[in-house]
């Protein structure tokens, strides 16, 4: 037994002094900082811009060790140092999203458009795994759309996301009351079951988005009548062939292709691809740092427990299967 511990404690020995007396080396990723330009491929002075719209459509700032900026805000980033560049001859959107919230899909689609209009260089969209509703959302705004032969599109609609938790909160013995100043100022409670006029009500918001939504996809494929568009935008998805059929993508290729396209449109020969990543972020090809997440992957960027916490009811150009 006096050996047993002997050596138990010699183990120990020799465990505490490699834990005092080796270099124990941590990568400790740096704070944000402002975006960077970093070259992928190709040559010369002239420049295609790739820039990427993956992952839940949000406004809500990335959480991991420190907080860094929404989609939004690094779209927003990226389109202001591109403008401000006139060796960015054109720009190439690689989009890989289910889709996310109205508004968040609204204010890119809107940034996207202003830029546009001040520099006046191609945008081309390169959809590869999933560009569905607010994706395609955003896709409307470039003048040309192209999807990977593999490429679910499509989901043009409106959701409305809310919890019912008042059966649960019964059988624990909660009751949530809400003191109101009018009876529909809690609407979308989710402490409360949905009166018929209160999803009256919301029907009419939905309604509205998704007149919105019909009216971008009109403004961004002027070969469609708006009839056809509403056939079309019924919630259904699309493989990258039936969307080309119904005229909702303009080819079928691969990034590659996409880039080709815009050097093509901007009338280049030759010309560098560069993205923006902020410093710390690895880059070394066109498809570095693409994000491939399933529907049900990207919705667990959704904090269900939020609308239980009492948050809003959220509305989502979003493909939720």
């Amino acid at each position: 037994m006096d050996n047993v511990r002997r050596s138990i404690a010699g183990l120990l020995v020799v465990a505490f002094s490699a834990v005092t007396t080796a270099c124990i080396h941590i990568n400790i990723p740096p704070p944000p900082a402002p975006l960077e330009e970093h070259q992928v491929s190709g040559s010369g002075k002239d420049k295609i811009l790739l820039v990427d719209v993956s992952g839940m459509i949000s406004s809500e700032d990335k959480e991991s060790f420190y907080t860094y900026p929404s989609m939004i805000a690094t779209i927003k980033e990226e389109l202001t140092r591109a403008s401000r560049d006139e060796s960015v001859k054109a720009l190439v959107l690689r989009i890989n999203t289910p889709g996310g919230t109205v508004t968040a899909s609204d204010i890119i689609h809107h940034e996207l458009k202003l830029f546009k209009a001040s520099r006046k260089i191609p945008v081309i969209a390169s959809i590869m795994d999933v560009g569905a509703s607010g994706g395609y959302y955003i896709a409307s705004a470039a003048d040309r759309i192209m999807a990977h032969p593999s490429t679910v599109t499509g989901s043009i609609g409106v959701i409305m996301l809310t919890v019912n938790a008042h059966g649960l909160l019964e059988k624990v013995g909660v009751e949530a009351t809400a003191i109101t100043s009018g009876p529909r100022k809690d609407m979308g409670s989710p402490f409360r079951a949905m009166t018929p006029e209160e999803r009256s009500l919301f029907q009419g918001l939905i309604d509205s988005f998704y007149q919105r939504f019909l009216t971008v996809v009109q403004e961004g494929r002027p070969n469609l009548q708006m009839e056809q568009i509403r056939k079309l935008a019924d919630g259904r998805i699309y493989t990258g062939d039936q969307a080309k059929a119904a005229g909702l993508v303009d080819e079928i290729g691969y990034l590659e292709d996409a880039i080709e396209a815009a050097k093509n449109k901007a009338g280049l020969t030759e010309a560098k691809v560069v993205t923006y990543r902020r410093p710390g972020d690895y880059s070394n090809n066109v498809y570095t740092k693409l994000a491939a997440p399933s529907p049900l992957a990207a919705l667990g960027n959704l904090d269900v427990m939020a609308f239980v916490r009492g948050g809003a009811p959220q509305f989502m150009y979003l493909w939720m299967p």
